[in-house]
């Protein structure tokens, strides 16, 4: 926060007034579980027994001691067989690794990528962080937005806001069911929503500016070519 002093009638008062605006919030993560008809903890989970030996392998990485270690893991795999992190999902976790339930509910409460309600088919996440909200993120958030409201009657997408996609390089980015499609702007969201009705999604850079995270014009600087040399620690242009 910056501060003034101002003098009015002889009284001294401090004003306040925030340095600086960050990116709007389009969506809020809940932090407490609700139970509804189709989520509660009287709806039996368990895994199946492929994926109960996936479970038994993911443990066995870790030392008997550090064992909740594997709470990330096993919850990414609840949540590709039951299609959601619902809360029996965090609970046979929990059971599994011998941990209070509130250990799991932490963890899947704190990341994005656990979802504790139930998502479409096709799950859209729009990274709003700054890399992406220089490049226009807000924009595409409210574009798709609009898109879902008109043409997603029948709930084949899901849309929300995540953290750093980690793919700043091509901002700005949308995580589609794991998958990124990069360099995106209001009108190429709305053609990948198209194609992925289709069955025709591609990942990657959208709109032919480029085929992976080289510039987008013309290179401005490092023209020299790149050290294969193992003992040559630095490029000759930097």
């Amino acid at each position: 926060m910056l501060s003034r002093v101002l003098r009015s009638n002889g009284v001294y008062r401090i004003t306040t007034r925030p340095a600086f605006t960050v990116t709007k919030r389009h969506s809020h993560i809940d932090g407490v579980h609700r139970n509804t008809k189709d989520n509660n903890p009287t709806i039996k989970f368990e895994f199946n027994p492929q994926n109960q030996k996936e479970v038994e392998k993911i443990i066995a990485k870790y030392p008997e001691q550090y064992k909740k270690a594997a709470i990330m893991p096993l919850l990414d795999l609840g949540q590709h067989q039951h299609g959601y992190c619902s809360i029996s999902v965090m609970n046979e976790v929990a059971k599994i690794l011998e941990v209070p339930p509130m250990r799991v509910y932490e963890v899947a409460s704190f990341y994005t990528m656990f979802h504790r309600k139930p998502i479409g088919k096709v799950n859209v996440g729009i990274c709003t962080n700054i890399a992406c909200a220089l490049r226009g993120a807000d924009d595409i958030y409210d574009a798709a937005k609009k898109y879902m409201k008109e043409h997603n009657e029948d709930g084949f997408f899901s849309l929300e806001e995540v953290e750093c996609s980690g793919a700043c390089a091509n901002a700005p980015v949308a995580e589609v069911n794991n998958l990124y499609y990069e360099d995106l702007d209001k009108s190429s969201i709305i053609k990948v929503f198209e194609d992925l009705r289709k069955g025709q999604g591609k990942p990657g850079p959208v709109g032919g500016k480029r085929t992976s995270c080289e510039p987008e014009g013309e290179r401005t600087s490092l023209f020299g070519k790149e050290p294969f040399d193992v003992k040559t620690v630095t490029r000759s242009d930097i």
